[in-house]
């Protein structure tokens, strides 16, 4: 089958897609035929995106749909997945990339803020995947994850990301036999910095430290993060790194842990450094 004709018709859901890379997504999989059916919680974001997702759509028989759906309410979720499924139909892709992060020196993070990145990063996969999995039992098809390469090596200052980022590393490895006899492919996509409006929002509560490191890794577009996943899709990859970056630093964390914490290390010195005026 053509690289083109492998998604029409295929019913593609996508946590978080009302922006960033969940919406990238969902541009690149209307471009190439699929119905896409998009859910997040606010639903002015959600109607804009639809416009975006219209527009690359390659066939009127596309069936593109969205709902308002907070991924942290389980009720909710079940209640709104549940529909879609009726109406929409069974899921052959699932993208769960609802996600967010709120970086700062740890005893600055509130619990409410750590609460929330754990609800919706972690709970919110496991809400969406305990939804739509069951269905997927009869067809098949293909999960991803999204994670980050903070969830492959902690990163100062994200203490509250990285461990739910691991986490959904974790969830994945499982996740990934236990689908297998059922024909069901699992990934886990571990973008580096992108540029998206959560991104942007980030950098509101960075500390100096976490942006120095952030500047020496680069920043991609969700667009290329998109391409670099369905890549890894075709692959039939678990690990999806986007970029020769994102490659680079997980080689090196797992051959060389003591020298990527070394480099770190150098960097964050030379931050406080910086900001206390020092050269």
């Amino acid at each position: 089958m053509a690289k083109n004709a492998r998604y029409v018709g295929k019913n593609v859901y996508i946590s978080g897609g009302s922006s960033g890379i969940g919406l990238a997504c969902a541009k690149m999989f209307a471009g190439l035929g699929a119905n896409i059916f998009i859910f997040a919680r606010r639903t002015h974001v959600l109607e804009l995106a639809a416009r975006e997702i219209e527009a690359c759509r390659v066939s009127p028989d596309q069936n593109l749909s969205w709902r308002s759906i907070d991924v942290t309410d389980h009720g909710e979720v079940t209640s709104g997945l549940s529909q879609a499924v009726s109406a929409f139909g069974t899921p052959h892709i699932v993208i769960a990339s609802a996600g967010l992060a709120y970086p700062d020196y740890f005893e600055k993070i509130p619990f409410e803020k750590f609460d929330l990145t754990v609800k919706t990063n972690l709970y919110g996969i496991w809400n969406v995947l305990a939804c739509l999995v069951p269905p997927m039992k009869d067809s098949g098809g293909h999960i991803v994850n999204v994670s980050s390469i903070a969830g492959l090596m902690g990163v100062f200052g994200y203490t509250a990301y990285s461990s739910t980022k691991f986490a959904v590393i974790g969830m994945s490895e499982s996740l990934r036999s236990e689908m297998k006899p059922h024909g069901i492919r699992v990934s886990v996509l571990c973008p580096p910095d992108t540029d998206t409006p959560g991104f942007v929002q980030e950098n509101l509560t960075k500390p100096a430290e976490t942006r120095a490191l952030g500047e020496s890794a680069g920043l991609m577009s969700a667009d290329a993060v998109a391409q670099a996943m369905l890549h890894g899709m075709e692959k039939g990859s678990f690990l999806i790194l986007p970029g020769m970056e994102g490659t680079f630093i997980h080689m090196a964390k797992r051959l060389m842990p003591g020298l990527v914490n070394a480099v770190m290390d150098f960097i964050v010195a030379r931050a406080r450094r910086s900001a206390k005026g020092f050269s």
